[in-house]
């Protein structure tokens, strides 16, 4: 059957929302919006996979919605909703549960690398979390997802569940007048120059919350003067910038400085080069700053604005949860028909 064009994808409330995220996840967010029907959630059920203190768990669904809007996500036309107000998340996760095989959670990369040597006192929901993200997915049908790299094998996961779960129940399904499929294979969606931005302080990791340096990370909180000093205090190498792009492979800290100005000009790395090629680091790393603070001053200033009116943010995530709510509802009531449970 032919599914509706819709795409959904889920930021976690972990707090400090960064440049990397926004260059990785929120500015596609964005422009999806402008071209496709949008499902875009704080996937606070997700964020408890490990412990997280409950008064700052709030404070960060809260910070995570008003990035979405301080960044331009249209709450009207599109749905921006928390996770754990649409019970149909965790009610369908469990019959995916029952569908997915242990061997496809046993190869998942990114629950051996957050596990760690200690892999026996991680949560269950750690190992389960992909089959909670296939659900999100699945539970509005969606057709597209937005995701960096790390987050591939899991869609991944979530296309085999969903055709396991078409195979296993084919006949229920087609009995019910959904055709050969009840849930589509979801694609994924992979754009721009800058799906992975790296630490300031060393080229060869991935920017992130968790790094103790603040130094390492522009938080999207960050005033101009915070932004020109983590930009100026950045690592780079004694060499000036090189003219052929194919030069960056070996300069990390110079690719992921020339590829974080690409990814804000709307431009790419060539053409920054053809700008800044030859140039000392200290010319470009000012131009840098400009344009940092251009892009990421006012969002900064407006979700500043916004968290403090928790009130706003809370009705923008019930009005969305509501409208969530009546899609995933008509999906796990097929689901249980299909399945064989008997409902009111």
């Amino acid at each position: 059957m032919a599914f509706k064009p819709l795409v959904f994808s889920g930021v976690q409330p972990t707090g400090n929302l960064h440049l990397g995220n926004y260059l990785g996840a929120i500015v596609k967010f964005v422009e999806l919006q402008n071209s496709h029907d949008c499902i875009y959630c704080v996937v606070d059920m997700h964020a408890i996979t490990v412990w997280q203190e409950p008064t700052e768990l709030t404070r960060n669904i809260r910070e995570v919605t008003a990035a979405f809007l301080a960044c331009g996500i249209d709450p009207k036309k599109h749905i921006i909703f928390n996770q754990s107000q649409v019970a149909e998340h965790a009610e369908l996760a469990w019959v995916f549960n029952c569908v997915a095989r242990l061997g496809w959670l046993n190869r998942m990369t990114q629950f051996k690398e957050k596990a760690g040597k200690d892999r026996e006192n991680a949560s269950v929901g750690l190992y389960a979390y992909p089959n909670l993200m296939a659900a999100d997915i699945l539970v509005y049908r969606a057709t597209h997802v937005p995701v960096g790299e790390d987050q591939k094998q899991h869609l991944e996961l979530s296309r085999d569940i969903a055709q396991k779960f078409n195979n296993d129940y084919a006949k229920s399904i087609q009995e019910r007048g959904f055709g050969d499929a009840f849930f589509p294979q979801p694609e994924p969606l992979i754009q721009g120059p800058a799906t992975r931005v790296m630490s300031l302080r060393d080229g060869t990791k991935k920017m992130s919350k968790s790094d103790a340096s603040d130094y390492s990370r522009i938080n999207l909180t960050d005033d101009a003067d915070a932004i020109a000093r983590k930009v100026r205090k950045a690592k780079t190498d004694p060499h000036p910038l090189p003219v052929d792009e194919k030069e960056l492979a070996a300069r990390p800290e110079a690719d992921n400085l020339v590829g974080i100005y690409a990814a804000l000009n709307g431009s790419t790395k060539a053409d920054v080069l053809g700008e800044f090629g030859g140039s000392q680091f200290s010319a470009f790393k000012n131009a840098l700053v400009d344009l940092s603070v251009a892009k990421l001053g006012p969002i900064g200033a407006e979700m500043k604005r916004l968290v403090q009116d928790p009130a706003h943010i809370d009705a923008v995530l019930a009005d969305g949860s509501a409208r969530a709510k009546l899609l995933a509802a008509e999906t796990m009531n097929a689901v249980k028909d299909i399945v064989g449970f008997v409902r009111r």
